[in-house]
């Protein structure tokens, strides 16, 4: 992971609310996938296992961030269980989450989607143990 630094300077731009929403993202994200390589780029952050591969074939989820919410997407999200209906996309496989506001996030949802998602396979379309 990168250094919580360079994180708050990449950050430094965006609005607090969304910029909490980010944080806590990334620390769910760390927690759970620790070993997982995160990067920055233009829209926001992308985590995946860079030993299983890259940002697609070895994807976890990627941190969006927007103009007045925070997507919280999945590269491969059209294969994981969303009971909730939460998911939104149109792509081949990518879904995303809109999170407009900290207090009204099912952070605990998001924990088992990411969850799930390091722990998916694209090559078998299931989840590795």
């Amino acid at each position: 992971m990168l250094s919580t630094k360079e994180v708050e300077h990449y950050l430094e731009q965006t609005p607090s609310e969304l910029r909490d929403i980010v944080l806590e993202l990334r620390n769910i994200i760390a927690e759970i996938a620790p070993d997982a390589t995160e990067v920055m780029h233009s829209q926001g952050m992308s985590y995946f296992y860079a030993e299983r591969g890259g940002p697609v074939s070895a994807g976890i989820c990627q941190i969006v961030i927007k103009r007045d919410h925070i997507r919280l997407a999945f590269i491969h999200g059209a294969f994981l269980p969303e009971q909730r209906g939460l998911f939104e996309g149109t792509t081949k496989a990518k879904r995303y989450i809109r999170i407009h506001s900290y207090e009204d996030a099912p952070w605990d949802y998001f924990k088992e989607l990411i969850e799930l998602s390091s722990h998916f396979d694209p090559y078998t379309l299931s989840t590795r143990e």
